[in-house]
C-alpha cells in the first residue's frame, strides 16, 4: 500500500517545481499553469468522500487497483501532452482525472492497512505507513530537480514503474476484499463534491481574485451552505454517503478538528519553506528540498514513538505532546529565520517535524479505530476531506499573510532606495509566488544593487517569520483541542464492531 500511494505523495510537490519548464515548453497562460496544480487538488478534495464510500461498497483491493492503474494512466497521458494550442487543455483535463484517481486510491489503501492489523498493533503499523508516505513528499523536490533537467515529462512518467510495482505487490499480497453491499447515495455524492469543490476553489483563488472579490466570497459561502445542506440531507437518508452521526462522538470530532488544524500547517509548510530557501537563502529548488528532508527526518523518527504510545496508552498523550513539541519547534525556528543561516535552523525544523510525527499517525488511526470494519474506507474519506480542507484554508490564509507582509516590507525597502512602488510590488508578488528571480520582475534597466537584494532577502525572511509564528499558534490551539477534547485511554475493542454486528441493521 505504501507503493500504491507513493505516486500521489510525490506528486504533491514534484509538479509545482516543474511549472516554469511546462510554461516555456507548452506556452501555458498564467491561469493555465495555476490550474495544472489547482485542478488536481480540487478533484482530490471534492471526491474523497465518494472514494471512501466506494472502497467500502465495492471492496478495498478492487478500488486500490483501479486507483493505481488510473493514476498511472493519466500520469502517462500528462507526460504525453502535445505542444500547441491544445496542450494546456489536455494537461489540465488529465490532471483532474489524476486527482480523481487519487481520491479513490488513498481511502481504500489506508483501509487495507487498518484492516490488516489488530487494534493494539495499528499504531505501530500506521506509524510506518505515515512515516514512509510523509517522507515520499520530501522526495518530490529532490527528484523533480533532477528529472526536469532531463525533461519535465519525466515527472509524470516516473509514476508508471511505481504503479507496476504497486499492482504486482497488491496482487501477491491479496489483501482482504469483502465488499459491503449497500446502496450508494449518489445525490449526496454530487452535493458534497460540489460543496467541497466550491469552497476549495474560493480558497485557492483568494490570492488571485482577492478576499473581498464577489467570486471569492460567493464560492466560499456557497460551498459552506451546501455543506450544511449535505449534512441535513445525510441525517434524513436511509443509506447516507457519510454517517455524519459519527461526529456525535466527542473523540471522533476532536480527532478531526486536530487533523484540520495540523493540516493547515503541514501542507503549507512545503510552500513557505521553499519560498524562504530560494528567496532569502538563494538556494536552488533542489537545494530547497533540504528543508523538507530535515523536517521529515524528525517526522519519521517521532512517528514511530507516536505509534507505540498509541498502542500502549491511547492517542491523547502522543497527540498532546506532539502539538506542544511542534509549536515549540516552529516558534524557535521562526526566531532564527532573519539570521538566514540554515546551520542555526535545522535542528528546530527537525523538532517541529518530530512534533508533527507524534501527532499525525495517532490522531488519524484513532479516528479510524472508532469506525466499524465495514466503514474504514468511508471514515478515511471523511478524515482526508477534513485534512484537504484544512490544508486549503491554511495555504489560503497564511499565503495571504505572506503576500501582504512581503508587499509591505519590500515596498518600503525598495521605494526608500529609489525603486518605483509598482515595481517593488511586482517583485513582492513574484517572490511570494515562489520565484527567486526578483531582479527580473520589473524588466530591464539598471539591475538591482547588492544592498537592494540583501534588503529583499531580509524582508522575505521577516515575512516568513510572521507566518511561522502563526503556525506555532495554530499548533497551540491543536494542543488545547487534544488536551480538553480527546478522551484518555485506548479505544476498546467493542468500539470497532465486527462485520456481522455492523451488517445487522442492513440485514
Amino acid at each position: 500500500m505504501i507503493f500504491a500511494v507513493a505516486m500521489m505523495f510525490i506528486d504533491q510537490t514534484i509538479v509545482a517545481l516543474a511549472i516554469p519548464e511546462l510554461q516555456d515548453d507548452l506556452s501555458l497562460s498564467a491561469t493555465g499553469a495555476q490550474w495544472i496544480i489547482n485542478g488536481y487538488l480540487l478533484a482530490l478534495s471534492a471526491l474523497f468522500a465518494l472514494g471512501g464510500k466506494l472502497a467500502d461498497v465495492l471492496g478495498h483491493r478492487r478500488m486500490v487497483l483501479i486507483g493505481v492503474v488510473g493514476f498511472a494512466l493519466f500520469s502517462a497521458l500528462c507526460g504525453a501532452t502535445p505542444t500547441g494550442d491544445f496542450g494546456e487543455t489536455w494537461m489540465i483535463f488529465f490532471r483532474i482525472l489524476q486527482g480523481a484517481s487519487a481520491a479513490v486510491l488513498f481511502p481504500a489503501a489506508l483501509a487495507i492497512v487498518v484492516a490488516a492489523y489488530p487494534l493494539r498493533e495499528r499504531g505501530k503499523a500506521l506509524a510506518i505507513f505515515f512515516a514512509a508516505t510523509g517522507g515520499l513528499t520530501a522526495v518530490g523536490p529532490l527528484a523533480g530537480g533532477y528529472l526536469t533537467e532531463w525533461t519535465w515529462r519525466a515527472i509524470f512518467w516516473v509514476n508508471v514503474p511505481v504503479a507496476i510495482i504497486a499492482v504486482v505487490l497488491t496482487l501477491r499480497a491479496k489483501p482482504d476484499q469483502r465488499p459491503h453491499r449497500v446502496p450508494i447515495d449518489y445525490r449526496g455524492a454530487v452535493l458534497v463534491s460540489i460543496a467541497m469543490g466550491l469552497a476549495v476553489l474560493g480558497l485557492q483563488q483568494a490570492a488571485v481574485w482577492g478576499w473581498a472579490d464577489p467570486r471569492t466570497i460567493g464560492c466560499i459561502v456557497a460551498g459552506l451552505v451546501l455543506l450544511v445542506v449535505f449534512v441535513l440531507y445525510q441525517l434524513r437518508t436511509t443509506d447516507p454517503l457519510i454517517q455524519v452521526r459519527i461526529f456525535a462522538q466527542r473523540a471522533f470530532s476532536a480527532d478531526n478538528l486536530v487533523l484540520f488544524l495540523i493540516s493547515a500547517v503541514f501542507v503549507p509548510l512545503f510552500f513557505f519553506a521553499s519560498v524562504y530557501a530560494q528567496a532569502s537563502l538563494d538556494y536552488s529548488s533542489s537545494e530547497a528540498g533540504l528543508f523538507l528532508l530535515v523536517f521529515f527526518g524528525g517526522f519519521a523518527t517521532a512517528s514511530q514513538w507516536g505509534g507505540r504510545i498509541l498502542d500502549s496508552k491511547g492517542a491523547k498523550p502522543a497527540v498532546a505532546l506532539g502539538c506542544i513539541v511542534a509549536a515549540l519547534g516552529f516558534w524557535l525556528w521562526g526566531q532564527q529565520l532573519p539570521d538566514m543561516d540554515f546551520s542555526n535552523q535545522w535542528y528546530y525544523l527537525a523538532l517541529a517535524g518530530a512534533g508533527m510525527g507524534l501527532v499525525l499517525g495517532p490522531v488519524s488511526t484513532d479516528a479510524v479505530n472508532r469506525a466499524p470494519r465495514t466503514s474504514y474506507g468511508e471514515v478515511t474519506g471523511i478524515t482526508q476531506t477534513v485534512r484537504n480542507f484544512g490544508a486549503s484554508l491554511g495555504l489560503a490564509i497564511l499565503g495571504s499573510v505572506l503576500i501582504s507582509e512581503n508587499v509591505r516590507r519590500i515596498d518600503d525597502s525598495l521605494t526608500s532606495r529609489g525603486v518605483p512602488s509598482a515595481c517593488a510590488e511586482s517583485i513582492a508578488h513574484s517572490i511570494s509566488g515562489g520565484s527567486a528571480a526578483a531582479g527580473s520582475a520589473c524588466g530591464s534597466g539598471g539591475g538591482p544593487t547588492r544592498a537592494m537584494l540583501d534588503a529583499v532577502q531580509l524582508d522575505v525572511a521577516q515575512s516568513t517569520q510572521v507566518v511561522v509564528y502563526a503556525m506555532a499558534g495554530i499548533m497551540v490551539v491543536a494542543f488545547l483541542v487534544a488536551r480538553f477534547g480527546m478522551p484518555r485511554g485506548r479505544v476498546e475493542e467493542q468500539v470497532v464492531a465486527d462485520d456481522e454486528t455492523a451488517a445487522a441493521p442492513a440485514a
